[in-house]
Order: C-alpha cells, then sequence, then structure tokens
C-alpha cells in the first residue's frame, strides 16, 4: 500500500483502483526507507509478468491493499541499507538485480527506487545490462524452481521446456543445459526454435505441427525424456504424458485454463505430475534458486528482453505482455536510465 509522506518523493505507477491496463497511473510517491535486514535499490529498469496483469484485473486469490506500486523484479544500483544486513548482503553502489517475489516486503518495481529484503538482492555482472536484469526475477525463480526443487533434475537427465521461447522457457532452457542436461524446447514459429536451439537446446519442435510429439520421442530413441516443464498444461498436459519416460516428471509452471485428463496416461508409466509457485519456496530453496541464477549470470546466461517500454508507458506494457508468440521479457526503463 502507498503512504503519504512529507519526505521525499519518486515516480511510479499506481494502481488505485482494479481493472484493465489504463488504471496503472503515473504518479509521485513518497520514497520508501529501507528497515532492518532490507536495501534500497535505484531502480534503472523493472521486468513485467503476466501475474501482474491478472492482480492489476483484481483476478487473482490474494489481492493487494489498494493503492499499490506493482512489481517484483527489477535491476539497478543499492543506494541505502538499512541496519542488521546478513553476511554476504549488496553493499551501497553495487550493481543488483531484485527477485522480491518470495520477500517479506517489497515496495514495488514499477517505480524509480525500491526497497525489500537483502536476501531478495544478487550481485549483476557489468556485463549484463540493466535491461536483461530486470527481467530475471520473477521467471529466473520459476525456472530454477521448476528445474531443481520441483523436478530435482540432475546432469545427464534428458529435460523437455514445453513452450521454450518466453521469459521463463528461455531461462529453464539455459539452467539445465548449463548443468548437463540434454535440453529439448518447443516454440511456435521459426524465430522461436532458433532461439531456442542457440540458447542449449539440441532440439527445437514445432508445438503447432502435426506429429511433433513422434519426432520427440524419435529423438530420444523411443525412451521419452526424464523431465518436462509445461508452461500452458491446460493444452499440453495430455501430450507430455505421451512423451514422458517411465517414471519421469511433469511440472506445471504455467495454465491458462481447465483440460480434459485421463489419469490413465499418468498410471500406465508411474508419472509424476508437479505442481509450482515461487511463493511456496522455502527460505533454503530460495537461497539455493538466487545461488543458481547468480552462478549462471557469472557464466554468461542471458535473459531475452522482447521488448521495452518506458515507466509511463505501463499500461501498454501490460498490453503487450499478454499478447502471444512474443519471445522473451517485457521490461519497463526508469526516466533518465542509468549511467
Amino acid at each position: 500500500m502507498v503512504k503519504s509522506s512529507t519526505g521525499p518523493d519518486m515516480q511510479a505507477i499506481v494502481v488505485n483502483a482494479f481493472g484493465g491496463p489504463d488504471v496503472l497511473v503515473e504518479q509521485r510517491v513518497p520514497m520508501p526507507e529501507p528497515h532492518a535486514g532490507e536495501v534500497r535499490v535505484r531502480l534503472c529498469a523493472a521486468g513485467v509478468n503476466p501475474v501482474e496483469t491478472y492482480l492489476r484485473a483484481g483476478q487473482y486469490a490474494q489481492l493487494p491493499e489498494l493503492p499499490y506500486v506493482p512489481g517484483n523484479d527489477g535491476a539497478g544500483i543499492v543506494d541505502a541499507c538499512g541496519a542488521n544486513l546478513p553476511s554476504g548482503a549488496p553493499h551501497v553502489g553495487e550493481r543488483v538485480f531484485v527477485a522480491a517475489a518470495r520477500a517479506r516486503r517489497c515496495t514495488g518495481t514499477y517505480a524509480e527506487f525500491v526497497v525489500c529484503d537483502a536476501s531478495a538482492v544478487a550481485p549483476l555482472p557489468d556485463a549484463v545490462p540493466f535491461e536483461q536484469g530486470a527481467g530475471l526475477g520473477t521467471p529466473g525463480l520459476a525456472a530454477a524452481d521448476a528445474l531443481f526443487v520441483r523436478a530435482r533434475v540432475r546432469p545427464g537427465e534428458t529435460v523437455l521446456v514445453h513452450g521454450a521461447s518466453g521469459g521463463v522457457g528461455t531461462l529453464a532452457v539455459q539452467l539445465a543445459h548449463r548443468i548437463g542436461a540434454v535440453v529439448h524446447g518447443t516454440a511456435g514459429d521459426v524465430r522461436g526454435r532458433q532461439l531456442v536451439e542457440r540458447l542449449g537446446a539440441r532440439r527445437a519442435f514445432d508445438h503447432h505441427a502435426e506429429g511433433y510429439l513422434d519426432e520427440i520421442l524419435a529423438a530420444t530413441q523411443g525412451r521419452g525424456v526424464d523431465v518436462v516443464i509445461d508452461m500452458a498444461a491446460q493444452a499440453n498436459l495430455m501430450k507430455d504424458a505421451k512423451v514422458a519416460s517411465v517414471r519421469g516428471r511433469i511440472v506445471i509452471v504455467g495454465s491458462r485454463g481447465s483440460l480434459d485428463f485421463d489419469p490413465r496416461a499418468l498410471m500406465k508409466a508411474d508419472l509424476d505430475v508437479r505442481g509450482m509457485g515461487v511463493n511456496n519456496l522455502h527460505p533454503d530453496e530460495l537461497d539455493l534458486a538466487m545461488h543458481a541464477l547468480s552462478a549462471a549470470l557469472q557464466g554468461g546466461m542471458r535473459v531475452i528482453v522482447a521488448r521495452s517500454f518506458s515507466l509511463e508507458e505501463a499500461a501498454d506494457a501490460h498490453r503487450a505482455v499478454a499478447e502471444r508468440g512474443k519471445d522473451g521479457k517485457i521490461v519497463l526503463v526508469m526516466p533518465g536510465g542509468c549511467a
């Protein structure tokens, strides 16, 4: 919730009432101050995620108190620290990315400054642009959660990322490839499939083409894949069961609706279907995910940015994030950017 103050202020996007994209209003709000265990980041860019469009529309199980500043993801420079920071916490002047989906407090990243738990902030290598860093938080945590917490992927296993050219999918491909998994992906157009293969997938398949499931099975010599990471379970869950190996694991990252499903598809191969949500990460699991993302960034992992908008264009960014067929992340760039 945005509170009034007589102190310094900043530019931010505020939701005063739930509704369509036009309820995203640019206005001046009080500058947040860090409490014990928290840091403040001067943001250069912020990530835009589908969940933020559901919250804005009032179509989510747990809604924020109005008015509020949206956003959990961003990248910028630490400019203030609270007391009693944990060991290894970022210091003033350090380039960082913000992944605050599991933070106890996050003042919202659609703003020039954000305050959140120090544990939700990690170093951003000098070689990684702020716009890429801003697209890492929620999709990066989702990819790491799906792969390492829920699926427990091991080197040498075969992973299919079903819907691999989006924000979560591109990161899941890279993370799985970097630990030594054999990765396959799917995407709906040639550009997306080329991108997925450049990021480390051995093969990328057209999930609109008839027979693509048979192609995946052929690519695994008929054995199937050990793990499926699924971005659209309402369309794919029965298909996932067809291409999973005996005792394979299917992790549902996203679903836009319900489906008719035959449980016998799971029974015949002892398959596990596992849901996930980053809000359920335990503190040690969150630390694992953040360490995985930081290590991958140091090793050259890329965040694919589909489009950038100015902060004042937040409504257009929300419309864009709802479009299908985009490759990568939508981000907001703060006024003036960062040097």
